[in-house]
């Protein structure tokens, strides 16, 4: 995927907005498309939903495109405050989608083995609860923890600091993230249920940054801020210090 050229900072920015608004319209989809697979204990023994199980895998392999884009997309631009953190939100966003991956690929499993599987009823319900305890860690250490760390504490950082969108709305990422990250570690400790109220109090301000930033980005783009007014050949080493967010467009 080839990135927008960073000379033309608001195309990123509305790219990008939508490709944030696209990982919304996956994703939610795509799990109660799976709910067959993933609540149905007979479902690796019964027969049927097998489409509605390949349309929610197709639905994320969208989601896999979108959220790897968010990354490439914005990296040309946020490689400019600070190229260590973006080429971290790049590596986040691979890292969180290759749990998606191997969660898909447990689904299909799950239903293969119903469709070609000749073993008894009880093997085969073995089997099908493995591979969806499979697909349920892949959800808690990806969209469940690693996007803590990178839509939250990384993008909300560099958000903050480029004051490429509001501050108040940046803050929000950098609460949501860690927030993200400790509910996943409370439920793998057994702390919280999987998908309790609890879980999804903590995951509330994460999904809030994250519809707010595609939701501002599509309709208004960046506001102005140092590292757009600079040309592109501007960027700086990562080891430079962060540029300051005060700017003042001229009048």
């Amino acid at each position: 995927m080839q990135a927008p050229s960073s000379e033309n900072p608001q195309n990123v920015a509305r790219i990008t907005g939508v490709l944030f608004l696209i990982t919304f319209v996956t994703a939610i989809p795509a799990l109660l498309l799976f709910d067959p697979v993933l609540n149905d204990s007979g479902f690796i023994t019964g027969a049927g939903a097998d489409n509605r199980i390949f349309l929610g895998a197709t639905l994320e392999l969208l989601l896999i495109v979108a959220n790897i884009g968010t990354a490439v997309v914005l990296f040309p631009v946020l490689k400019r405050q600070n190229e260590s953190f973006a080429l971290g939100y790049v590596a986040a966003r691979i890292a969180e989608c290759t749990f998606i991956a191997v969660g898909i690929l447990s689904v299909l499993a799950v239903v293969t083995l119903q469709q070609k599987s000749t073993a008894d009823a009880a093997a085969l319900g073995a089997v099908g609860e493995a591979l969806v305890a499979v697909k349920d860690w892949t959800f808690l250490l990806g969209p469940g923890f690693v996007v803590g760390i990178g839509n939250g504490l990384l993008l909300g950082y560099l958000m903050v600091r480029s004051a490429l969108v509001p501050r108040r709305m940046a803050m929000l990422g950098l609460v949501g993230g860690p927030l993200v990250c400790a509910s996943g570690i409370a439920v793998m400790f057994g702390v919280f249920e999987p998908g309790s109220a609890g879980q999804f109090i903590c995951t509330i301000p994460e999904i809030a940054w994250e519809l707010s930033l595609g939701i501002y980005l599509t309709v208004n783009g960046f506001r102005p801020s140092p590292i757009i007014a600079l040309p592109a050949a501007a960027s700086r080493p990562s080891a430079a210090p962060d540029l300051a967010p005060q700017f003042t467009p001229a009048v």
